[in-house]
């Protein structure tokens, strides 16, 4: 049945929704009234689980490569389901959201500015330009060059070396001192297309200061250039050159000026890329002194089931907020719950094949694999790694981190 049968459901283009973001925006839809339609290509698809296949209400096949002429085949295809906003699951795809929501006059994103929320050197670029906190940095297109601008001494050690554009901590190392720097630069050039669409990345690296402190995210939504600021989630991740998150936590357990700091600053990130309508996921640092360092920003839903951690901590939804703004509504960002959630992820030793994997079932706590025995495992240095994940619920969040600390700690994995 096409949206035309139905004048009262809204329809919204997800410019591929396979991605971790998928179901929540799925599931958000359905409460709204909302009719979701994807753009992807025939081979992925091809791929889609069911779960996804059946929410759909159609699917514009094209090649989200060629920006021309995807643009060409949405834009028919949004006029002909009568498409009221666009929304996007990945970082790197958001630019040509923004792009075909100012083509079809919806609300979106600024498409000159797009960039900057997609390109880490171009977003550095914005920072400065607007004035938010962010690490001293240094473009680089070679180890030689890496080298030069280690020895200035102008970023220091450590350093973190990263790719213009990639997410999920790939190609990202944490570098102590010059022995490790040519394998890290390498590391960020490595990839040079996007799967699963071949999209072609920036081959720069970028260096960039470490900032020392405790790790967060903010997320905010963004209705005609008015932010909205979501709940600050506390980060986990791994130490040592790869810095891989290991589980993210609502509430943050931190102070509300604080908090309200750490959101100040998302806000401003945000604005700074270009997000007028629409949402953005913020990484920030706080130093010893309290002052919020913005690492990154992306105009995107959270990944790493942050969505749900969020939602069962708070009540707030997201994804639902996501998609009021792009559909030209007031975001409802207003807290109707006060509990605690956590998500923690499971990590290989190493890479190799998965053997067995055996989870305890604590009540709380509920949990999914990511890979299936039998299933290679790669090398823990970024989230591809990851085996899995638990989720816990509690009244406060210490109780909800002891609870999915005790889910890891009985897990078994075995990779051969």
């Amino acid at each position: 049945m096409d949206s035309n049968d139905e004048p009262d459901v809204t329809g919204v283009m997800v410019i591929e929704p396979m991605g971790n973001a998928g179901p929540f925006l799925v599931e958000a839809a359905a409460r709204s009234g909302i009719r979701l339609y994807a753009a992807t290509d025939e081979r992925v698809h091809a791929g889609y689980e069911p779960w996804l296949t059946r929410a759909l209400a159609g699917v514009c096949l094209t090649e989200l490569a060629d920006t021309a002429r995807a643009l060409d085949d949405m834009e028919k295809f949004c006029h002909a389901h009568r498409i009221a906003g666009v929304a996007v699951c990945w970082e790197l795809l958001t630019p040509l959201a923004a792009l075909l929501a100012a083509r079809l006059g919806l609300p979106g994103n600024d498409p000159l500015r797009a960039r900057a929320a997609r390109n880490k050197i171009a977003m550095a670029e914005a920072f400065r330009a607007a004035g938010v906190a962010a690490p001293a940095e240094a473009v680089v297109t070679s180890a030689e060059q890496a080298h030069q601008v280690a020895a200035s001494g102008r970023l220091g050690w450590p350093l973190v070396v990263k790719p213009a554009e990639q997410g999920g901590s790939w190609g990202v190392s944490v570098v102590d001192g010059p022995d490790g720097l040519d394998a890290a630069v390498a590391a960020a050039a490595l990839v040079t297309h996007a799967e699963p669409h071949g999209l072609p990345l920036d081959a720069r690296v970028l260096l960039q200061s470490y900032v020392p402190g405790e790790e967060f995210s903010a997320d905010t939504v963004v209705h005609e250039g008015v932010p909205f600021p979501l709940p600050v989630v506390r980060k986990d991740t791994t130490a040592g050159r790869y810095r891989v998150e290991t589980g993210h936590s609502c509430p943050a357990g931190l102070d509300a000026r604080t908090v309200r700091a750490i959101q100040e600053a998302a806000a401003r990130a945000a604005l700074a890329v270009g997000v007028r309508n629409g949402i953005a996921h913020t990484e920030v640092k706080i130093l010893p002194g309290g002052e919020p360092i913005v690492i990154e920003t992306g105009a995107r839903l959270p990944g790493d089931n942050i969505c749900e951690i969020v939602e069962a901590a708070t009540g707030v939804s997201e994804a639902a907020a996501y998609l009021r703004a792009l559909t030209g509504r007031m975001p409802d960002t207003t807290p109707t719950r006060d509990a605690a959630a956590t998500v923690r992820f499971l990590l290989p030793d190493r890479a190799g094949v998965l053997e067995d994997v055996v989870i305890p079932d604590v009540p709380g706590t509920h949990s999914r694999l990511h890979i299936r025995p039998g299933q290679r495992v790669p090398e823990p240095a970024d989230s591809a790694g990851r085996i899995g994940h638990v989720v816990a619920r509690a009244a406060s969040v210490d109780d909800a981190r002891r609870l999915a600390a005790q889910v890891i700690a009985g897990t078994r994995v075995k990779v051969r």
